[in-house]
């Protein structure tokens, strides 16, 4: 079987890798024949086996603004990826979340006559609801990775395969570095993990009101969460002005499985935080019209999944004009060691994980996708 594979942006190369090996893993105990995979994705899926067409970090705008003021960018992209989509007319078209791009190739696929699966559905529950009867009209099989996305998707007649969660699989792989402590020169204070995303846009709007809050934190050392995929330079010019503050490139998890707490950029990493027990402020902040436009379209209360995911407030969101120094530095006391939400935090923390069930969710989604295919096929063989 051939696999064609479109993830935009750090997290999806992500999901897409750990899939792309459950897939080939199926197949070689099943003593199927070699599968291929072609991607837009990132370096984890070319680990993986996946033969790179685009990296993600080309595509990966973030907010109405930076999407409106890149347009043509985004549909040469886009263009490009459709050509070569029927240049190579795979067995089946997988898409990991990226709604804007993938909803779009859904559909371009579907007119091809090429099957289309869907990883990770994008947060139409958030906005803009009514696009799940896009999705149902143009993905063969959706799925999903949120326990509340099944009911959802059953209010527009669309039956959906919940697999669980991938981050649980990153975590059960993940073996913290010994001596990273001690490898990054960091003393026996508390730690706080600064983790302000992976976009360049999220960088420069929120990044500095971490930085600015560390000053009233003598006594905790900070370290941010660098990304490989954006410059130094970036990173240079927002801790100029920092010496104490700390940097290490590509090792959230092993910076996180020693901090104390974190300040997260609203994203996949709150989860994660979550599910590594480390408590949390949830950072965001965007263009004011990117803000006053989402401000008006989301449907949902919260922006973290971790409050999603319990139904109630368990960590703190600090959003556009909330997010100051003095802001961020009062929630952080709270949940430090002795602060007045840690113990509450931690308390839902236990919630989350147990809607969330086990790890497992990149060998159910990839065992799925192999038996649906192969039982297409032998219906194509038999009719």
């Amino acid at each position: 079987m051939n696999y064609y594979l479109i993830a935009g942006e750090r997290s999806g190369d992500l999901h897409g890798a750990n899939l792309v090996r459950a897939i080939r893993q199926y197949d070689h105990s099943t003593n199927r024949p070699d599968a291929t995979f072609r991607a837009y994705g990132g370096e984890q899926m070319e680990a993986a086996g996946a033969v790179l067409v685009r990296h993600y970090r080309e595509m990966a705008f973030m907010g109405f603004l930076e999407v409106a003021q890149n347009l043509g960018t985004i549909r040469r992209i886009l263009h490009e990826c459709q050509a070569d989509l029927v240049a190579h007319r795979p067995d089946v078209l997988i898409l990991i979340d990226y709604a804007g791009f993938n909803l779009r190739m859904a559909r371009f696929a579907k007119k091809q006559g090429i099957r289309v699966f869907y990883y990770i559905s994008p947060k139409v529950w958030a906005w803009n609801q009514r696009r799940a009867l896009k999705i149902k009209a143009n993905v063969d099989k959706l799925f999903t990775i949120l326990p509340f996305e099944t009911e959802f998707f059953a209010k527009y007649g669309y039956d959906v395969e919940y697999v669980g969660n991938p981050l649980l699989d990153a975590l059960a792989d993940f073996h913290p570095k010994d001596g990273f402590r001690q490898e990054i020169s960091l003393d026996e204070r508390p730690i706080v993990a600064l983790l302000p995303g992976s976009r360049r846009q999220e960088i420069i709007s929120i990044l500095p009101a971490m930085l600015s809050a560390t000053r009233q934190f003598p006594n905790c050392q900070f370290v941010v969460g660098t990304v490989s995929n954006l410059p130094d330079t970036l990173y240079n010019s927002l801790l100029v002005d920092y010496p104490g503050v700390l940097r290490v490139s590509d090792a959230a998890y092993d910076l996180l499985h020693i901090a104390t707490a974190a300040l997260v950029t609203s994203g996949t990493a709150t989860l994660e935080t979550a599910l590594l027990n480390i408590p949390q402020v949830v950072c965001y902040k965007t263009t004011g019209i990117s803000y006053a436009i989402a401000k008006h379209l989301i449907a949902v209360p919260f922006i973290s999944l971790v409050n999603l995911i319990a139904g109630r407030e368990i960590v703190t969101e600090l959003i556009q004009r909330e997010l100051t120094p003095d802001r961020i530095s009062a929630e952080l006391h709270f949940i430090l060691p002795g602060g007045a939400r840690r113990d509450a935090q931690l308390a839902g923390y236990a919630d989350v994980k147990k809607k969330m069930g086990g790890a497992g969710a990149s060998e159910r989604a990839g065992r799925l996708m192999v038996e649906e295919l192969h039982n297409q096929q032998k219906l194509r063989e038999v009719l």
